[in-house]
């Protein structure tokens, strides 16, 4: 899917916003793409690197089905090549030569959803790696899981093309995107990507209909000052103030592993930021803090859902509403 040819057997990609021109039996930025004879295919269809059960919290998705699970799965290769990557083993393989990765199992559609039938798992999370890196597997797997009353989340970087996001919107439930700075040099030098369509994107999900959850990465004298907090803060407000807002504490990793940890003080001080700016729901992720990742009514302050890490208990929260002073909350609750 998405591809175009050019001349002399080169085809473009089309799936990203690096709309990769990609040469005879070479493969594109993701590592999992590659043009064979003139034609454009996904080396991970029906593959992957892991399966497993998650509650729906650890991806984060804190306004989605609380307290239930998801049926996580990935494959390999990416089309950022984050500095700071935690799973940097299965995003990063095969950049530079296609490689038969040793943990790349067959895995179909039709069996996910059978596990999920059979486990009454409610929700698909197509997570590890970049979910649109292997589009297709995720696009045909989501499709036989809203025919089974099956939810699916992405938990992405953002950086589909507009055809690929108009595509799976329809049966895109919820995606958590990475807001990972408001700077395009750290994009570019950090992330190896562009700002731009990353904001372009979370409005795009958004105005589709798809749940959308942020989440942002702070990294000590990276992208942490009160000034860019800010900034991102203010631009999830102006597409809608209540999209939650993950904010994550760094942990040494892959190319940045003589980089500190991020203080539990930032992460405060970015929550109060996020509030003061006028975000109904902000949350702090990778510290122990309930008071700071369970969920509050936005209008009369009662505890509607209490988090201590993936616990969750689900409190003062009925049919989507405060129970006490009937204030809407947005979310998928059901």
């Amino acid at each position: 899917m998405f591809q175009k040819q050019l001349d002399s057997k080169v085809v473009q990609c089309q799936l990203c916003n690096h709309f990769c021109k990609i040469a005879l039996n070479c493969l594109g930025i993701c590592g999992v793409r590659k043009n064979i004879n003139g034609t454009l295919y996904s080396t991970v269809y029906d593959k992957t690197s892991g399966v497993g059960l998650d509650p729906i919290e650890k991806k984060p998705f804190f306004h989605f089905l609380p307290g239930s699970y998801a049926l996580s799965v990935g494959t390999i290769g990416c089309n950022f090549g984050c500095d700071f990557c935690q799973n940097d083993w299965i995003s990063q393989i095969g950049k530079d030569k296609e490689v038969n990765h040793p943990l790349l199992k067959d895995i179909s559609s039709e069996e996910l959803i059978t596990t999920c039938v059979k486990e009454k798992i409610p929700t698909i999370a197509y997570t590890y790696n970049e979910p649109v890196v292997f589009f297709e597997f995720a696009y045909d797997t989501a499709i036989l899981a809203k025919a089974k009353g099956i939810k699916n989340v992405f938990v992405s970087n953002g950086y589909a093309s507009k055809a690929a996001i108009d595509k799976i919107s329809p049966y895109l439930d919820g995606i958590n995107i990475d807001l990972k700075s408001f700077s395009n040099e750290f994009y570019r030098k950090i992330c190896k990507g562009s700002l731009k369509p990353v904001l372009e994107n979370i409005e795009r999900y958004y105005q589709n209909g798809v749940w959308v959850e942020v989440t942002s990465l702070l990294i000590p004298g990276k992208n942490d000052s009160d000034k860019e907090v800010k900034e991102m803060a203010r631009f999830i407000k102006s597409v809608s103030s209540s999209i939650p807002w993950h904010i994550s504490g760094f942990t040494p990793s892959y190319k940045m592993m003589n980089t500190p940890s991020t203080p539990k003080e930032t992460l405060l001080r970015a929550y109060r930021i996020g509030k003061e700016v006028g975000l109904k729901y902000v949350y702090t992720g990778n510290t122990l803090d309930k008071s700071t990742q369970s969920t509050y009514c936005p209008k009369c302050k009662a505890l509607l859902i209490e988090r201590d890490w993936t616990l969750t208990t689900v409190k003062d929260l009925k049919n989507g509403r405060c129970a006490k002073c009937r204030e809407k909350i947005e979310g998928v609750w059901k």
